[in-house]
């Protein structure tokens, strides 16, 4: 899948989808809950209510720049708290490479968010050693969300993560770490975000006149739009990420930007009564 933001063109690389299998992360979105909003259905829910995600990469050209926004779950990694996730074997830059887009031409990785599912690309196991996938690039962290996960990865899972897919980038000299609010290009802007990490960013893009968000995991999937309170159980803020996604959606609600989850595909933001929804854009 691909769209267009005036001259910036983004493309989904999606490594792995799922449906019905989310309710560890969003318990309040039960089948009857999801049936009640139809407009989730078929794109983003089945007719039984079992939620429509995915895990994927968002390529994101500019004039000046080819930009990977959130790298996955990346393969070979250990010690992931859900175990489909370990040891994952999977043409996933292969595809990458199908769709037009090698890895080493690749200049600049944004990671939204330094959760396992967003960071796992970030390295290859290369001669027993992690090393950058995209060798060519700098890497994106917000500041304040690599101090956290720097001094606050202690759960093994956590840990795991952050030693085998973010401090071997630092460790190579490729990281920035950025306001939250950074410019990354002419395009490209950064808004914080905070609440399902304590410094996430979501990506904003305007070119010619038209704006598009990559809303990263300020929401997880689109029945958040009607429900703001159904917050995920890994946020580490849950209050501030209602609050989060109350202003964000505000922002973009009832305009044409072109918006896209961390799991979920490309559509519009509507009012709708005290809350919002989300119509799919092909």
């Amino acid at each position: 899948m691909h769209w267009t933001v005036g001259k910036v063109k983004i493309t989904e690389i999606v490594e792995l989808e799922t449906v019905g299998s989310t309710r560890f992360i969003l318990p309040l979105a039960s089948n009857e809950a999801i049936q009640k909003l139809p407009w989730l259905i078929p794109h983003f829910a089945t007719e039984e209510g079992r939620l429509k995600m995915s895990i994927h990469s968002l390529v994101v050209e500019t004039p000046s720049r080819r930009i990977v926004v959130d790298t996955g779950l990346g393969n070979d990694k250990e010690g992931r708290s859900v175990p489909m996730w370990n040891h994952r074997d999977t043409p996933f830059l292969e595809m990458m490479a199908a769709a037009g887009f090698p890895p080493d031409s690749i200049d600049t990785v944004v990671c939204t968010h330094l959760h396992v599912d967003h960071v796992g690309w970030n390295t290859r196991l290369a001669g027993g050693k992690w090393v950058p996938t995209f060798a060519n690039a700098r890497y994106v962290f917000g500041q304040t969300e690599y101090q956290y996960w720097r001094d606050h990865s202690t759960e093994p899972d956590k840990a795991a993560v952050f030693h085998d897919s973010v401090k071997p980038i630092v460790d190579a000299g490729k990281a920035d770490l950025v306001a939250s609010d950074a410019k990354i290009c002419d395009e490209i802007s950064l808004i914080p975000t905070p609440g399902h990490s304590p410094g996430h960013i979501s990506v904003h893009i305007t070119s010619d006149g038209e704006q598009g968000l990559l809303a990263g995991d300020a929401a997880h999937h689109p029945c958040q739009m009607a429900h703001l309170d159904w917050s995920s159980t890994v946020d580490t803020d849950p209050a501030q990420s209602v609050a989060t996604r109350r202003d964000l959606f505000s922002r973009f609600a009832d305009t044409p930007a072109l918006v896209i989850g961390g799991h979920f595909s490309a559509g519009r933001i509507q009012r709708d009564g005290a809350a919002f929804k989300f119509s799919i854009q092909t």
